[in-house]
């Protein structure tokens, strides 16, 4: 039996086209199945189908993502409210204070001029040095120590301890610190300029990679104004000073330092990397200047009293000094000079006492210039007149006490002018006894007279530190005291008040209260003037002039004390005085107060002068022989520049003594 062929493969054609299409071999026949092809890479065995790829489902991980996403921006949305919403104020706060930066403008100071509007006291451009301590920490300076390189840098500039600018410029927490206060333009402009070199050293070792420190950057100024004093130490103890904050420290400066110091402003800017951000919007309030102030005071009469005080003071060895220049009829202050005096512009060399006024704060025993007051009283009260007579010994025992005059002499003859003239103690005890029935009354009487002629209150012109001296009851002085006081020993004034006195009587009898200020002037640049002075009658104007008459006998007499004092062509009418002094440290008596005070001319009364001088100990210490000389140089100046004419008639030449007998 023949062997079977094996079945044949077909092997696949082309496709025949369908519905007997051209090639094609059956009508209506399938093309046969194609096998799949397997994968790139995979191997099949022959006669086993390959198994398909399935793909996982994808929304699973959508899910997780949509998830994610979701926990993202709620925790975005979350702290959007908590900034926007919960806590915008505070982090708008925040914000604004690292961005912003307040401060505050100074008002211009007003001026202080003499009468005739020669500024004493004026305010020039000046720079406060302040600091951003943020920018001195490392994280904004590149450098880890930029306090200390700032403080080494800064200190000799602005003469400031090393270690006190560290410390101020190691706060970060701080945004604003001062550094110094007032400067001058020229030290602002050498901080400038160094800032300029750090600023540019910066930025080259930006260039080559490096951190680009910059330990100036922080270092910023304000402009401010800066008290000044042209004339130096001219007039300082009326003035005062300005202290480091920019208010009154002492003198009218002090005193009036409302109306001088006008209202500060405010200026709001944006700041960033220590400068100033010009597109980011700024607010101001403007300041409002203080008000210009015009004395009484007339800057040449001023310095020409205060130039004849130091130089005596200088040659007498004294503590100090103090010269007042009065209108007699206005009550104005035209001088009050002090020695030694101090420079306002530098207080460094000035001690605690020179700071203060001491021709209103001192207050001392007058001695014998105060006699005037009380033969004023006794003329007044019709007691005596200038040609009683009233014998004087050498000696007169009162109370518990001998008392005596400051020579010795034989029994003095006198009339009540030459007690004034030769300023006897014993002849003012005696006169004054006549005032009262008794002593007690005497004494009341008396003190009367010493309250309106302004002693043991204050003088009216409100100035800090014044003191109103010392005026006890009568029902309080001791025995002594009841013979003392009148002559002018233990009572004590200051020399304000002591000027007032004669200018009182050169006034015709009337007291007007001293004044500093003649009137202010504000932004409007219109004068508003000062109130008028108050005014009392304290004796007849028939009194004032006797008295006035008395003066003149002694500077115009030969047996006068005060011959020194007088002025060619001039009429002069003073009053010599040397008083024991309390020593203000120990409280005991020690040293002597010398003093001169009158008016010119005497027969139509325009400026009064006082002088007095404590604890001379070099030459004399009289006040006729170094007053009296001081008064004549600043009366004549004064006369002078006030243009005011010679006297027009000789003085009357009341008689001094009388012959036992007559």
């Amino acid at each position: 039996m023949p062997p079977k062929e094996p079945p044949r493969r077909r092997v696949p054609g082309p496709a025949r086209p369908r519905n007997g299409a051209a090639g094609s071999g059956r009508s209506g026949a399938r093309p046969p199945a194609r096998r799949p092809r397997p994968a790139p890479g995979r191997t099949t065995r022959r006669g086993t189908a390959p198994r398909s790829l399935r793909l996982g489902s994808p929304r699973p991980r959508l899910r997780l993502v949509s998830l994610g996403l979701t926990l993202v921006m709620l925790a975005f949305v979350a702290r959007l409210l908590q900034v926007q919403a919960v806590d915008a104020s505070a982090y708008a706060a925040k914000a604004e204070k690292n961005r912003y930066l307040e401060y505050t403008v100074a008002a211009e100071r007003g001026e202080i001029t003499d009468r005739n509007g020669v500024a004493l006291a004026t305010s020039v451009d000046a720079h406060n040095i302040t600091a951003d301590p943020k920018l001195f920490t490392p994280e904004e300076s590149k450098a880890p120590d930029a306090p200390q390189q700032a403080a080494a840098l800064l200190a000799p500039i602005l003469g400031k301890d090393v270690d006190e600018l560290v410390k101020k410029l190691s706060a970060p927490k701080s945004r604003y610190t001062v550094l110094a206060y007032r400067q001058t333009p020229q030290v602002w402009k050498q901080i400038k300029d160094l800032k300029a070199v750090f600023a540019e050293k910066a930025s080259e070792d930006k260039l080559k990679g490096g951190p680009g420190a910059n330990v100036l950057a922080g270092v910023l100024q304000e402009p401010t104004t800066k008290r000044v004093y042209p004339n130096g130490d001219l007039a300082a103890g009326i003035l005062g000073f300005v202290s480091a904050d920019g208010k009154g420290g002492g003198g009218l400066e002090s005193q009036l330092n409302k109306e001088l110091a006008g209202e500060d402003g405010k200026i709001r800017y944006a700041q960033a990397g220590g400068r100033r951000v010009p597109t980011a919007g700024s607010s101001e309030i403007p300041a409002v200047p203080g008000s210009d102030i015009e004395l009484t005071i007339d800057r040449d009469i001023q310095w020409a009293a205060q130039k004849a005080i130091s130089d005596q003071v200088e040659k007498s060895k004294a503590d100090r000094g103090y010269v007042i220049v009065q209108n007699t009829k206005t009550g104005e202050l035209l001088a009050m000079a002090n020695s030694p005096g101090y420079d306002p512009n530098d207080l460094s060399e000035a001690t605690s006492a020179q700071l203060g006024n001491a021709a209103l704060q001192d207050v001392y025993e007058p001695g014998s210039t105060s006699k005037v007051m009380s033969i004023a009283a006794v003329l007044e009260e019709g007691a005596a007149t200038p040609g009683t007579h009233v014998t004087v010994p050498n000696r007169l025992h009162r109370g518990d006490r001998l008392f005596k005059d400051d020579v010795d002499h034989p029994t003095w003859y006198l009339t009540l002018n030459g007690v004034l003239a030769k300023s006897s103690n014993i002849g003012t005890i005696l006169a004054t006894g006549q005032l009262g029935k008794s002593q007690a009354e005497s004494n009341k009487v008396l003190y009367d007279y010493l309250r309106k002629f302004g002693l043991g209150q204050k003088t009216g012109l409100g100035y800090p530190g014044e003191s109103p001296g010392l005026l006890a009851h009568p029902k309080d002085w001791s025995t002594s005291q009841q013979y003392t006081i009148p002559f002018g020993q233990g009572l004590s004034i200051n020399a304000v008040q002591a000027a007032s006195v004669y200018s009182t009587v050169a006034n015709g009898g009337v007291r007007v209260a001293p004044t500093l200020v003649r009137g202010t002037k504000g932004s409007d640049d219109r004068f508003t003037p000062a109130e008028a002075p108050e005014e009392n009658r304290v004796v007849s104007e028939k009194t004032a002039k006797t008295l006035a008459t008395m003066l003149e006998s002694v500077v115009d007499d030969t047996e006068g004390t005060g011959t020194k004092a007088a002025i060619p062509g001039y009429r002069v009418a003073g009053k010599t005085g040397t008083a024991n002094r309390v020593d203000p440290v120990r409280g005991v008596y020690k040293g002597y107060t010398a003093s001169f005070a009158g008016f010119a001319p005497a027969d139509n009364p325009q400026i009064t002068v006082y002088c007095a001088i404590q604890n001379p100990t070099k030459g004399s210490y009289f006040g006729g022989q170094i007053c009296g000389p001081i008064y004549k140089q600043v009366m004549e100046f004064a006369l002078k520049t006030l243009q005011t004419p010679p006297s027009g008639s000789k003085p009357p030449r009341l008689p001094v003594s009388f012959k036992p007998g007559e």
